[in-house]
């Protein structure tokens, strides 16, 4: 387990975004309203955050709840205004009605990003074939992360997916590197590492008094001590 692992802190405002940051995060997922599972925030947020800390930012394209694409037009809209906000790190993923993936939607939001990096989100845990997901999405600029949990239910559920997937790092459709987040606990991560997984996303496992409070540096850091490997719960929550 040489290589250290990335952790990645969801982040909704400024104060988030700098207890994230001292707690030792990797980087940062902006988001709003978490209620609809996190949309798209504001440009004047992202800017703030961007001014108030130093990590890597992706900021989440999605403008309402489920993963329909919706307006493509407007999306293309906000990208560029969050780019003009100093975004240059995406997240995103839209399926259509069948849960294949809308690769018209997708590919257009990649070429507007013109070869920013992005994640496709959990849409992947709610499509009906991930492994042709993958495919189809493979090669477009810009993607090199999957943010996924192996199922929809989370990584207590997806945890044979994620070990498998993670066995066919390098095949086409699985160059990308998964990030995992969705219900995962402590606990999880030493199979996962075991496994070769090596980046891990938090939410509300940052904020032990829940989505109403912010993110606690103190829970950050202690995600990053097992992360680096100086503990290994065999049971955490």
């Amino acid at each position: 387990m040489s290589t250290r692992a990335v952790l990645e802190v969801i982040a909704l405002d400024v104060e988030d975004a700098v207890a994230a940051q001292a707690g030792g995060a990797d980087r940062l997922e902006l988001v709003t309203d978490m209620a609809a599972d996190g949309l798209t925030p504001p440009a004047g947020t992202v800017a703030g955050i961007r001014a108030a800390v130093d990590i890597s930012l992706r900021v989440m394209l999605r403008l309402a709840d489920g993963f329909a694409a919706g307006d493509v037009d407007r999306l293309v809209r906000v990208a560029r205004e969050l780019r003009d906000a100093g975004a240059d790190e995406f997240v995103l993923g839209f399926l259509d009605a069948d849960g294949a993936v809308d690769l018209a939607a997708v590919e257009r939001l990649a070429g507007e990003l013109d070869g920013c990096r992005w994640t496709f989100h959990r849409a992947i845990d709610r499509a009906a074939d991930r492994d042709a997901l993958r495919k189809q999405l493979d090669g477009l600029p810009g993607l090199d992360t999957y943010l996924t949990a192996g199922a929809a239910g989370g990584v207590d559920d997806g945890l044979p997916t994620l070990v498998a997937e993670a066995a066919r790092s390098g095949e086409p459709g699985y160059e990308q590197r998964i990030m995992v987040g969705g219900g995962l606990r402590l606990d999880h991560v030493p199979r996962l590492r075991d496994a070769g997984i090596d980046a891990f996303h938090i939410g509300g496992a940052a904020r032990p008094g829940g989505w109403d409070e912010p993110v606690s540096a103190a829970a950050v850091a202690q995600w990053r001590t097992v992360l680096d490997g100086e503990v290994f719960p065999s049971s955490a929550s």
